[in-house]
């Protein structure tokens, strides 16, 4: 990667809505160039896709939990990972390494669907135990700071 090709993930970074033609005037380059450059980034895996960011408050989860998992000996954990899909606020899960088998970001309205979702995760999908903690604030400090490590 070369500064420009930096200055359009960061760009897109930004809004990944931005037009080719804006990109362009922004690196100097001509829009096709700017759309082969996007193209290779894609293609080597540097970009990996476009999406909306969505607002759990603003979707009426403002409760975010994060939750160490740790497994019932025995439980297939590929099984695990793909049984996750029919826990919808289950949002994001990391396999660890250290005491606990996942970390899980979990969205709810209250805790009475939290307690529902404990329930769930220990009756169908192999839990054992949970540490859960409460998300009261996340630090955005934007994904281009990778930009600058290479």
């Amino acid at each position: 990667m070369d500064a420009i090709d930096r200055q359009l993930v960061t760009l897109l970074l930004a809004d990944a809505r931005t037009t080719y033609q804006d990109l362009g005037r922004a690196v100097r380059l001509s829009a096709n160039t700017v759309a082969d450059r996007v193209r290779r980034l894609r293609s080597i895996g540097v970009i990996r896709g476009y999406y909306a960011d969505l607002d759990p408050s603003a979707l009426g989860r403002g409760l975010t939990l994060l939750s160490d998992i740790r497994l019932r000996e025995g439980v297939d954990r590929a099984e695990f990972e793909r049984g996750l899909v029919r826990v919808p606020q289950v949002l994001s899960a990391m396999r660890l390494t250290g005491e606990y088998d996942y970390q899980l970001r979990v969205v709810c309205i209250d805790a009475a669907e939290f307690e529902t979702v404990i329930d769930l995760l220990k009756r169908d999908h192999g839990v054992r135990e949970m540490r859960s903690r409460l998300l009261l604030h996340e630090v955005p400090l934007g994904r281009e700071r990778l930009l600058s490590l290479s």
